[in-house]
């Protein structure tokens, strides 16, 4: 027994350093993951798991974030474009230094105006997630079938329903599209729970962040390729947040033009790796299943779950109900998904150290367009065994229920599952 024990922790210490090392990996052959929620949208694998025979695809639901956008306001980029700024004004700056400088400046000028805007990237990600929707499940969207969509009241959440909707009318003018983006369904579409909201970083939360990131946070080499004088780094320069804005701004560039040059190529592997942890840390006490403040942030999206479960049983008693479509953020489809535990996101510890190794990395779940997907299968309207599968940003995605022909599961299991668990919530 105490051998297979051993054997037992030695298996789950491969595997959680692998997943560690995998993060590394990817990050050192694909930089622009680490940009975390800003994420340019990934090319899916175009992998799909032939369903049961008999059945066919009859109605998908959907909750999609909004495609690539522009950052929200000139904060971010004014952090280090001041810093380098006042530095040059007193020949402070090494050549290296004015280089970015000048880089900083013309990233700048390209987003003006365009604040918190949906780029051209953006509209051309949800083109083709959308194209790919109607390539792979074509029954859907047979014929004259109501396509219900809904966006928050976020201009570039609208532009990206707008964007989608486009796209299904020129692949079938048929379609019957009804379009909603109103404060009416605010509650569902992006809540924002205060009781919850309120304790996302408790003190114990803030203070295991800080003990976490501390140690991977400074980053003095990079503060000296850019000035050239140490006394005037000590005394004026953060060696944290102007680094740390300097990479979100050259990783943010993934979605727009990308004018500036590579700012990311100031930073090793290593550094940029540290940048992920971080990030990957504060939106798991923010957002994720947290221990350090009770666990329950996913809960704030309970209310979108329940309209998800309603919606589809109303659907379900139709012909050919077509899809129902919601355009949002992503700070309700990463809660969504650690509520739901897709692929093992419900994961919780209170040690920050854990995260990483155990496979919980938001940047899989919420890129820019990230999306789930409910696709519904049945033989007829009188097949009363309604399977589906969940897709998140287009791969198929695992859930906490049994089932002997995955990746499909019963909507029976589902809806017993998930209500039971929502309702012992109890708010």
């Amino acid at each position: 027994m105490v051998k297979r024990l051993r054997c037992l922790l030695v298996i789950l210490t491969v595997v959680t350093v692998g997943y560690a090392q995998q993060a590394y990996n990817a990050i050192k052959e694909n930089p622009d993951i680490a940009a975390s929620n800003y994420y340019a949208y990934p090319m899916p694998s175009g992998l799909l798991t032939p369903p049961p025979a008999g059945k066919r695809p009859f109605y998908i639901s959907h909750y999609g974030r909004h495609g690539s956008r522009y950052l929200d306001n000139r904060k971010g980029y004014d952090i280090p474009y001041n810093y380098l700024a006042k530095g040059d004004s007193l020949g402070k700056l090494t050549p290296l230094g004015k280089e970015i400088l000048q880089r900083m400046a013309a990233i700048i000028e390209d987003a003006e105006g365009y604040w918190g805007t949906l780029s051209p990237l953006g509209q051309l990600q949800l083109r083709d997630i959308t194209r790919r929707m109607v390539e792979r499940f074509p029954e859907v969207f047979e014929g004259t079938v109501a396509i219900d969509a809904h966006s928050t009241t976020v201009g570039r959440c609208i532009v990206s329903m707008a964007t989608a909707l486009t796209q299904l009318a020129a692949m079938n003018p048929q379609l019957e599209i009804m379009i909603d983006a109103s404060p009416h369904d605010m509650f569902y579409m992006n809540h924002q729970d205060k009781l919850l909201r309120d304790s996302m970083m408790t003190e114990r939360a803030q203070n295991a962040f800080d003990d976490y990131s501390e140690p991977i946070r400074h980053n003095p080499r990079v503060t000296r390729l850019l000035f050239n004088d140490t006394t005037y780094i000590r005394e004026n320069v953060s060696d944290y947040w102007l680094p740390y804005y300097l990479l979100k701004t050259g990783l943010m560039q993934q979605n727009t033009k990308g004018q500036g040059g590579p700012i990311v190529d100031l930073f090793t592997t290593k550094e940029i790796h540290r940048f992920w942890q971080m990030e990957n840390a504060w939106w798991y006490i923010r957002y994720g299943p947290s221990l350090l403040n009770g666990g329950c942030q996913p809960y704030t999206q309970r209310y979108l779950l329940r309209r998800i479960i309603a919606d589809a049983d109303s659907c379900l008693k139709l012909e050919h109900p077509g899809a129902t479509l919601r355009f949002g953020h992503e700070t309700i489809l990463l809660p969504l998904s650690c509520l739901l535990d897709l692929n093992g996101y419900a994961f919780q510890t209170m040690e920050l150290s854990e995260v990483e190794p155990n496979g919980w990395w938001a940047c899989k779940v919420f890129p820019m367009g990230a999306n789930i997907q409910f696709v519904f299968y049945r033989e007829n309207l009188a097949d009363k065994d309604v399977l589906f599968k969940v897709l998140l940003n287009e791969e198929e995605a695992t859930l906490p229920l049994p089932t002997t022909t995955p990746p499909y599961y019963h909507w029976q299991d589902f809806r017993d599952y998930y209500l039971k668990k929502l309702d012992a919530y109890g708010r």
